[in-house]
């Protein structure tokens, strides 16, 4: 059997938020925890302030064919995301042999387990610089860039997010955001080892966040649905 996802799992957003699932067909259980299905939702009780984390929707990558009542049911290593596009951090404690067997079921025997199915090592993500500055007055300096550097034996994608502190609005930049931001290469594909993403903040993007902290999530996912992220943020004076 996979590991399933119930209500009995820890799950926090990036800041510590501890989520609080709701099963809408609660007819099966692993230690007395309700099964999660592909749209089940919950809430984060997130305590950043700034842009928090309020809550999130499940869905299923398709790694394994288990259904109940015709829904895909949730596994603990699928990936997912808070409201604000971060990643689910999630920790789900029964113990099982995971014989994880994507739809369709093949018509004999399954087939192992493939090498990317077996990794359960969260990618890493690094950000450089880590902390930026900005001056509206002096509209210095005019351009800021951040390095993210993301390793993964098996990659899949990665997205990059924007949480606004004075606006308190959420921005999905894995395109960039023209004229102001630029990603370099754009568009979440992950497909080697190693992977080198440049984001460039000219002064007039920076200008326009407001006085403030602006934080950049980086988050890189592999093929088994573990997340990892790095993080910059940039305060504006």
């Amino acid at each position: 059997m996979p590991q399933v996802l119930t209500t009995n799992a820890l799950i926090t957003c990036p800041h510590g938020g501890k989520g609080t699932s709701i099963p809408t067909m609660p007819v099966w259980t692993v230690n007395g925890g309700p099964v999660l299905l592909e749209n089940d939702t919950g809430t984060l009780a997130c305590p950043f302030v700034l842009c928090p984390c309020v809550g999130y929707k499940l869905s299923s990558m398709g790694l394994n064919a288990t259904t109940v009542n015709g829904r895909k049911v949730v596994l603990a290593t699928d990936f997912n995301q808070t409201f604000t596009g971060l990643p689910l951090i999630i920790t789900e404690f029964h113990q099982v042999m995971d014989n994880t067997t994507p739809a369709p079921l093949p018509s004999g025997p399954p087939p192992p387990p493939k090498p990317e199915l077996e990794d359960m090592v969260k990618p890493v993500v690094v950000a450089a610089p880590p902390v930026l500055a900005f001056n509206t007055m002096t509209m210095m300096p005019p351009a800021l860039p951040v390095v993210f550097t993301l390793t993964s034996a098996f990659p899949l994608k990665w997205i990059l997010t924007l949480l606004n502190g004075v606006a308190k609005i959420n921005v999905d930049i894995t395109n960039g955001l023209p004229p102001g931001v630029v990603v370099a290469p754009a568009g979440g594909q992950w497909g080697s080892p190693v992977l080198v993403v440049t984001m460039t903040l000219n002064a007039a993007f920076m200008a326009a966040l407001g006085p403030g902290t602006h934080h950049f999530y980086m988050t890189g996912v592999s093929k088994r649905g573990l997340p990892g992220f790095g993080s910059a943020v940039l305060t504006v004076t």
